[in-house]
């Protein structure tokens, strides 16, 4: 065959070739399943009925060796866990987590399950339980913190999708909340075994807080007062102690909402100032 027939056959050949579909091949070997979804990918629809999943039920643990260092640095920032969850009750700001972390390890070990009722935090032993209250709108959950976080600030708790769905925070992303410990075989009845009310809903006119600091002598928090609106604050005010108590507290406010109180956490935080959610 001369010259130019090789070359004819070998174009014909290609063309052939371009004008065939692609050919699959055969795996050499099977091709593993994940058992988990992985955390970039495609994360599972949430169950058909959220309201359904029960809240974490408050029973005795061992505490984990991985997720209990006496200490732990992130960002630059160190923590000191508790030595105990009881007693702790706290106001703040709640976010949530969800498909980024799911099916990630949390700091407990356990896989993170977006649909499962846990939350993260920052100090607390772990595991434990805690009952979240949406201070907005008197909803409450009982969840199994098993993770680490959140890093962001001016957040107390990260929780799963399924318990911001249950508060209703899920659109917003954040909410004030209170936070509080439970122990085995404590819930959400009273030790009276009557269903303990919700909370009134708090306002935005009326309700949320900074507060500033509090004093057990009432010139040192006057003096607070004095620096904080020479610097520019307003809404500066003393609450003097009342029947109940002995603190002398400084509040600014009211803020509407998370920005607001995010806005005068930083604002404060310039002056080494640390401020807290405080409530009416």
């Amino acid at each position: 065959m001369n010259t130019r027939s090789l070359l004819a056959s070998a174009l014909l050949l290609m063309l052939v070739a371009c004008g065939s579909p692609p050919q699959r091949k055969a795996p050499s070997r099977p091709v593993a399943v994940p058992t988990q979804p992985p955390a970039s990918g495609t994360v599972p629809a949430p169950p058909p009925n959220l309201a359904a999943i029960p809240d974490a039920v408050p029973r005795a643990e061992p505490r984990t060796r991985r997720g209990n260092p006496p200490t732990y640095e992130v960002l630059g920032k160190r923590y000191t866990l508790m030595t105990t969850d009881a007693g702790y009750k706290e106001r703040g700001v709640a976010s949530w987590y969800g498909p980024n972390f799911h099916a990630k390890a949390t700091s407990n070990g356990d896989a993170y399950d977006m649909y499962a009722m846990t939350a993260a935090h920052k100090t607390l032993p772990i595991p434990a339980y805690v009952r979240v209250t949406n201070l907005s709108n008197g909803r409450s959950v009982v969840v199994r913190v098993n993770d680490r976080g959140p890093f962001v600030d001016n957040r107390i708790i990260d929780l799963s999708y399924t318990a911001a769905w249950k508060l209703d925070m899920l659109r917003s992303g954040t909410a004030f909340v209170e936070v509080e410990a439970l122990l085995p075989g404590q819930t959400n009845i009273t030790a009276a075994a009557v269903p303990a009310p919700p909370p009134p809903p708090l306002s935005t006119t009326r309700g949320w807080y900074v507060q500033a600091g509090a004093f057990a002598v009432e010139d040192n928090a006057a003096r607070l007062v004095a620096r904080l609106k020479a610097a520019g604050f307003a809404d500066v005010t003393l609450r003097n102690p009342g029947r109940d108590g002995t603190l002398w507290r400084v509040r600014i406010g009211p803020v509407a909402d998370v920005t607001g109180y995010d806005q005068l956490i930083t604002r404060l935080s310039t002056l080494g100032v640390e401020g807290r959610l405080a409530t009416e």
